[in-house]
């Protein structure tokens, strides 16, 4: 899994669900990102392959969003997005055997759905992440969003 998290709002902006994970999934999960909400001034992310192989910096770079890679081993770096997963794990992924890759799509996405929309945060004063997301943009400039991604174990 991908997932990537708006930091200021505690959204969570995707989750790209497949056997396995690559360069491009990010650049087309990060693309579609783009198109919809605009790029982030910084993505912070693991140092996975997929993150930094060439052409994921190379069109990070022209498109002038700045990379904060935290330091293997080091999760806290990456605080949010490793709260998400484990509220993901508990919430979802340990309660779920999913039969299939499109079953496990669906699941998450309608999880997804409903930790954005309806699940109360106590880090956003009980509101749910979308209500709070509003709440950031009305009063933060768009240009010091940034997003935290994450690629594979959630355990």
């Amino acid at each position: 899994m991908l997932t990537v998290i708006d930091e200021f709002s505690r959204q969570c902006m995707a989750i790209t669900v497949a056997r396995r994970l690559n360069a491009d999934d990010v650049l087309a999960t990060l693309t579609e990102l783009f198109v919809k909400h605009g790029p982030p001034a910084f993505i912070r992310s693991d140092n996975g392959g997929e993150f930094t192989a060439g052409v994921v910096r190379d069109w990070l770079r022209r498109l002038q969003v700045q990379t904060l890679y935290i330091e293997p081993g080091s999760p806290w770096e990456n605080g949010y997005n490793e709260s998400f997963n484990g509220k993901l794990r508990d919430e979802l992924l340990n309660r779920e055997l999913f039969y299939s890759l499109t079953e496990a799509q669906y699941l998450i996405e309608t999880w997804r759905q409903y930790f954005n929309q309806v699940r109360p945060h106590s880090s956003l004063g009980y509101r749910a992440a979308s209500a709070s997301r509003h709440l950031v943009l009305a009063t933060t400039q768009l240009s010091l969003r940034s997003w935290t991604t994450n690629r594979g174990q959630v355990d």
